[in-house]
């Protein structure tokens, strides 16, 4: 078990800020000269060997593992449903959310061959799922129509940013190496792209899509809340704890802990899609330190995803055109890390093979 330093109950957002370090550049400066020494052609893993340098850094050691991997999927309903946005009812949550736990869920699947665990959080969904649901993690049970009212109070938003920042302290006392973001919650792509449409500064109808499959007609319903709960709030654009509590949702907010206890302790957190990417974005506005403990996965089919990305300063693994969710692309990137790793701890250097050192030639 490793030891972990627990969070003060009361503390602040300008407290934790002062307590989160940026990557240690010596551990980073490590990793590029074991990369250099390792008998193969300079460079040649691409993102691979950066990602490994990387997380060196991350972790303040050029000699570490990914042996246990887990994936935190925040579970969330969203009151803004109210408003027609979405194909399904939010009793989908629920249910979804049960199914993390019976290895029933497309991301269970996908987990159990990427080796990672799964840790399904009820931070706010609409009833209490008795497979997932702890009180100390609850929050709320939904968030308020945004399109009417401020989604959660300021104090709800930071309330569940520290339950993220807990569960990532949690997991990195149980020795977890690498952790993933996902969510459920019916009703988050709406949420989610007011956030974006807010911090990107860009029109609601650029950051917009369908979610889980809507008409045009349901996607002019959501863009028209969307525009009304903003222009209602008027949510500060400098200020992204205001941004989440008046247009967020909990999921996002727990999430957003989750960036921020994986820079706290020194974890790397691979972002999924674009749910993901919000939360990650929400994070590093509130402290840009954060953005050193993040790691990219895909790139989402949603309108928003490269935007995230690219306010991120981060360059996606894979491109498959993914949109389910659930932390789906973010487990779908853990094999390749593991091979980049691998092959940076377990291939022969130049010296060992008396193999003439490849040079890097101008």
């Amino acid at each position: 078990m490793a030891q972990v330093t627990e969070i003060p109950e009361k503390i602040t957002p300008e407290e934790l800020k002062m307590m989160i370090e940026p990557a240690d550049q010596a551990s980073v400066e490590a990793a590029k000269r074991r990369w250099m020494s390792v008998a193969k052609p300079l460079f040649s893993l691409g993102k691979l060997e950066d990602a490994v340098i990387r997380m060196a850094g991350m972790k303040r050691t050029a000699e570490y593992d990914l042996e246990k991997k887990g994936l935190i999927i925040m579970c969330a309903d969203n009151g803004v449903v109210e408003e027609g946005v979405t194909q399904t009812g939010q009793e989908v949550t629920a249910i979804v959310a049960d199914n993390f736990t019976k290895k029933a869920a497309s991301v269970a699947i996908m987990s159990e061959i990427a080796g990672a665990d799964l840790f399904p959080v009820d931070i706010g969904m609409a009833v209490d799922v008795p497979s997932v649901t702890k009180t100390s993690q609850k929050i709320a049970y939904g968030t308020k129509n945004l399109a009417k009212e401020p989604a959660m109070t300021r104090e709800e938003a930071w309330n569940a940013i520290l339950v993220g920042i807990r569960m990532a302290g949690d997991l990195k006392a149980q020795g977890y190496d690498i952790l993933a973001t996902g969510e459920m919650g019916i009703g988050n792509t709406t949420s989610s792209s007011a956030v974006a449409a807010v911090l990107l500064n860009r029109p609601v109808e650029e950051v917009t899509g369908k979610g889980a499959g809507l008409s045009s007609e349901g996607l002019e319903k959501k863009i028209g809340a969307i525009k009304r709960g903003i222009s209602l709030h008027k949510p500060d654009p400098d200020d992204a704890l205001d941004v989440l509590a008046k247009v967020g949702g909990l999921d996002i907010a727990g999430l957003a802990g989750v960036f921020l206890g994986g820079a706290l302790y020194h974890v790397p957190v691979v972002i999924d899609g674009f749910i993901s990417a919000v939360s990650a974005l929400t994070a590093l506005r509130m402290v840009p330190a954060a953005g050193d403990y993040m790691m990219p996965s895909h790139v989402s089919k949603e309108p928003a995803g490269q935007m995230l990305l690219d306010a991120l300063g981060i360059s996606p693994f894979l491109t498959c055109d993914m949109c389910l969710g659930e932390g789906s692309g973010a487990v779908a990137v853990f094999p390749l890390l593991e091979m980049g790793l691998s092959v940076y701890r377990r291939m022969s250097t130049f010296e060992e093979t008396k193999i003439e050192k490849y040079e890097v030639l101008k």
